[in-house]
């Protein structure tokens, strides 16, 4: 019996180091010095946006004046959120985004605009609120701008003033541009106009085509390579590649950079994506299919691998006992 009290304690502990030890270590060691040098732990929202991280950043600043900004402007989110909106109405106000939101792939101030097939199932209702309102403000972008307006998609504002007219443009996006979305298809709306991934061959301009002749394949590159230019312009550097992020960043980092990217890296020029938690999930399985595309047979292989190293244990005991069965 000697044997199976050493393997209790060796499992005992061993679970206890991955299910505790080891997320407290790793939650203590990425912890964060304001500007003031006191630490701060990066919490997870749970994929909500009332603007309380933002608000909070601002305060450790000691800039009173971003606080006012940020409390009224968000304060104005949450009340147009209870605004019932008329989803017939918002129809026509839906038009005016499909000038700039049409697949057309069309760099427009240094980004390519998403498709909107499911802004309403993969985004937060108080995110859409606030990127119709001020779109640097929603992102938490608006840092890099002397005014809000300036943003690539600030005229957004001076088209629908009308707190009514944001709630009815909002409440069509979820009832009739929601539906089913692959994980593919919530990749490429949320994350593809910037983000690269090689190993499936996605650049910024989405799938990589097949080409009969080399000439077609030399010109989509150079197109490629324009808008690679034109994405580093407006954000300072090119975003990285994300075919490996499943595996080259934590779950606790990946959520808590796609809720607020300054939260994780200040000053960054990234805006906040503003996915729900459904959204998130979708986008978090496409990576894991392009980072990890053994996950699901690894997984799938597993119980077997430690019912393997059960029944051998089993054996083993059993065959030491035989063994020794004599000596005593």
């Amino acid at each position: 019996m000697r044997e199976l009290k050493i393997l209790a304690v060796v499992v005992f502990f061993s679970l206890l180091t991955y299910y505790l030890v080891e997320p407290y270590a790793h939650h203590q060691m990425h912890m964060k010095v304001d500007a003031n040098g006191d630490e701060i732990h990066i919490e997870s929202h749970g994929f909500t946006y009332d603007g309380a991280a933002d608000i909070a950043e601002a305060e450790r600043k000691g800039d009173e004046v971003l606080v006012s900004k940020k409390k009224a402007f968000w304060s104005k989110v949450v009340q147009i959120s209870k605004i019932k909106g008329d989803v017939v109405v918002g129809e026509a106000s839906f038009a005016l985004c499909i000038g700039c939101h049409n697949g057309a792939n069309f760099n427009m101030g240094g980004a390519i605009p998403p498709n909107l097939d499911h802004v309403g199932g993969i985004y937060d209702k108080n995110y859409l609120i606030a990127l119709i309102k001020d779109p640097a403000m929603a992102g938490n972008v608006d840092h890099k701008y002397k005014n809000t307006i300036e943003h690539p998609m600030g005229r957004i504002q001076v088209m629908m003033t009308e707190d009514q007219q944001i709630a009815d443009v909002v409440a069509y996006m979820i009832a009739k541009k929601a539906g089913e979305v692959s994980p593919k298809e919530a990749f490429n709306e949320a994350c593809v106009r910037c983000h690269a991934m090689r190993y499936v061959n996605v650049t910024q301009l989405g799938d990589t085509p097949k080409f009969k002749h080399e000439k077609d394949e030399l010109a989509y590159k150079i197109k490629v390579i324009e808008e690679q230019d034109a994405v580093k312009a407006y954000m300072g550097k090119l975003p990285q590649d994300l075919s490996m992020m499943i595996r080259a960043r934590s779950e606790h980092f990946m959520e808590t950079f796609v809720e607020n990217p300054q939260s994780q890296l200040p000053g960054t020029s990234m805006p906040r994506v503003g996915l729900n938690q459904a959204g998130y999930d979708k986008v978090k399985a496409y990576l894991t299919e392009a980072g990890d595309p053994s996950k699901k047979a690894r997984e799938k292989l597993g119980p077997w691998v430690i019912a393997f190293f059960v029944l051998f244990t089993i054996l083993a005991f059993f065959w030491k006992k035989s063994m020794w069965r004599d000596l005593h």
